[in-house]
């Protein structure tokens, strides 16, 4: 029987395949690496036996440890539930202007509302709570501009209640009239009171439709939006004498709003109008506290 072609300057046998004329060594893998190999076997075969491993149709096995870590999770969770219990209890009842005399309730009401924030508000109001681009309908918590007020309180109240909702009563509610939708302004008036808030806000206008448009505004618009056009928190009435724009400054913009008017909702967040997914009160008060201290609270 004759043996395979080995290779002559290294006399390893080969394979006796061969491609094209190449032909495949037949160098056996070292024994370390192939113990090695086994072993990892072996410890697979273990671990699924021991630890979760194999997914069945509605589960997987369980392991004959026991071992979860979900159920090392949940135990986590309840620890540092158990540590924080008595810093929920007191900010649920804290003076909130108060609060930076209590260096720890603060620490903590500013880092829980921190997460309360992107968890529940951050879809709206960006994730830096900047309101996301411009004209969007969602307020900028930043700034000084406070359609409801900016207190601390008048934040609560807010976040609690929320705004122009289905879902507490005691929501803030305001409603702008459609004025050229509900046929209260003809459009050349409608184009006139638009030049005429270009006109208060610092922007280009034409002089005379805002001439024409002072006097539309002095009888439909002054109101809500006071007669200096610097707005009315207790109604929400924006003021149209700055930069700042809830839904678009340009004509185009304000000619939507004062034709068909804007409707803006925000949920009630309090647990007592969201069952199963509302806010307890220490986390209204968490999430108000990190609001506020961001720069725009009064």
């Amino acid at each position: 029987m004759s043996k395979k072609p080995a290779d002559q300057p290294t006399q390893a046998e080969t394979t006796g395949h061969s491609w094209d004329g190449i032909e495949e060594y037949n160098n056996p893998l070292p024994r370390w690496w192939l113990w090695t190999f086994y072993a990892t076997i072996v410890w697979a075969v273990i671990y699924t036996i021991l630890y979760p491993a194999w997914p069945l149709v509605q589960s997987a096995t369980a392991g004959v440890l026991g071992y979860s870590t979900r159920a090392n999770v949940e135990k986590q969770i309840e620890t540092f539930a158990e540590m924080n219990a008595s810093l929920e209890t007191e900010l649920a009842s804290a003076d909130l202007t108060a609060l930076a005399d209590n260096a720890d309730l603060q620490n903590f009401a500013v880092q829980a509302g921190a997460a309360i924030f992107q968890t529940n508000c951050s879809q709206c109001h960006g994730s830096g709570a900047n309101g996301g681009a411009e004209g969007n309908g969602y307020p900028n918590l930043l700034d000084d501009a406070w359609l409801w007020g900016g207190h601390i309180d008048d934040i609560v109240w807010t976040v609690a209640n929320g705004i122009r909702n289905e879902q507490s009563p005691d929501a803030h509610w305001s409603e702008m009239p459609a004025f050229g939708t509900d046929e209260i302004l003809p459009p050349e008036e409608i184009e006139q009171v638009v030049q005429y808030v270009r006109q208060i806000s610092g922007q280009e206008h034409d002089a005379g439709l805002a001439e024409a448009g002072a006097e539309i505004f002095e009888y439909e618009c002054t109101a809500c939006h006071m007669e200096d056009g610097t707005g009315n928190k207790d109604l929400g009435a924006p003021n149209l004498t700055d930069a700042i724009w809830l839904y678009g400054g340009d004509v185009a913009s304000i000619t939507e709003t004062v034709t068909n008017s804007r409707f803006g909702v925000m949920p009630a967040w309090s647990e007592e109008y969201r069952v199963g997914s509302g806010l307890q009160p220490w986390e209204i008060n968490a999430v108000a506290s990190y609001v506020h201290q961001l720069g725009g609270g009064q």
